[in-house]
């Protein structure tokens, strides 16, 4: 196939390649983007393009191909990647309360609080307050990381709906 019946052929074809872009992107300046990278890459891989077979079947593919690709390429600029360990505290913040005299809630209650846990909630929430990291409790509890984080969130909720019942009126005072 000659040059000149290449581009004849391709011609022919523009009219459904931009229908093609435009029905693919939705918008029409990137569906011209679309066309203009097609014929771009249509033009300069000509050579590869083999006589007596399906032009349009070709240069839809090509199309296909970029569009796809652009999609995956702004997807993958959009993700986030969190490669933190997993060692660090929930809910911990960038400063840390200090226990105040003048609490209203005694040791020894949220002790009796804390006692009165269903043990597997309450075995990884005293590690967890004593200083262990969640790797460390996982590994010597046998447990997955992801089991040890949902205990130990539990019994937080569960404490604090236990001193929210027992106190939530004195704080309704302040």
């Amino acid at each position: 196939m000659t040059q000149f019946d290449f581009f004849l052929q391709f011609d022919q074809q523009s009219p459904l390649l931009h229908s093609f872009a435009y029905n693919l992107t939705k918008n029409s300046e990137d569906a011209k983007d679309l066309y203009q990278e097609t014929a771009f890459r249509a033009i300069t891989n000509r050579d590869k393009f083999r006589p007596g077979t399906n032009l349009k079947a070709w240069l839809f593919t090509i199309m296909k191909n970029i569009f796809i690709n652009n999609y995956r390429k702004k997807v993958k600029a959009n993700t986030i990647m969190d490669n933190t360990d997993n060692q660090y505290y929930l809910n911990s913040g960038s400063h840390s309360i200090e226990n105040q005299a003048d609490s209203n809630i005694l040791i020894k209650e949220l002790t009796v609080m804390i006692d009165a846990l269903d043990d597997s909630t309450r075995v990884p929430f005293l590690m967890h307050y004593q200083g262990f990291k969640y790797q460390e409790i996982a590994d010597r509890l046998g447990l997955p990381l992801g089991t040890v984080k949902s205990r130990i969130f539990f019994a937080r909720k569960d404490l604090k709906s236990q001193i929210a019942g027992r106190y939530g009126k004195l704080r309704e005072k302040d």
